[in-house]
């Protein structure tokens, strides 16, 4: 395994899949303060159900996410070329981890009867190996490279 330095872990182009799992969590991690800080809001403040307010607050972690995402974990690699396309296919990885979010968040707080607030640190979790195992090796994987110009 290469040395790894500040430059290679924050700075450089890579395809280390070490590297970008390690932007990609710190990268989720933005995305997630916008999330979990969003879903409390809507749901303590604006008197939202919990699962309308967790759609809500994934849908603008998701756009966080691929913001930054591809201009810092997957600047490498892109299976489309097209923008839009890519963040179609982005989008359509994130609505399969919302509907598992959706899901566990359900499973966890009302059959399990765990705070919302916990359940949604459990789903986070799930849903955060399901984005990047899905993003790195469908969406930013050179070998699945398409052009739709």
């Amino acid at each position: 395994m290469p040395k790894l330095s500040f430059n290679s872990l924050f700075v450089n182009t890579t395809d280390n899949v070490f590297v970008q799992l390690f932007r990609y969590l710190f990268v989720g991690g933005t995305a997630f303060l916008v999330d979990y800080g969003l879903l409390y809001v809507l749901t303590e403040y604006c008197g939202m159900h919990y699962l309308l307010s967790a759609t809500l607050a994934f849908i603008a972690g998701l756009v966080v996410n691929y913001l930054i995402s591809t201009k810092w974990v997957f600047r490498t690699g892109a299976a489309l070329t097209n923008k839009a396309a890519e963040f179609t296919v982005f989008a359509l990885i994130g609505v399969v981890g919302l509907l598992l979010n959706n899901v566990l968040l359900y499973v966890f707080t009302d059959i399990c009867l765990i705070n919302y607030m916990i359940s949604k640190l459990i789903a986070t979790a799930v849903v955060t190996l399901w984005n990047f195992g899905a993003r790195k090796f469908i969406l930013f994987n050179k070998k699945t490279a398409v052009s739709y110009e």
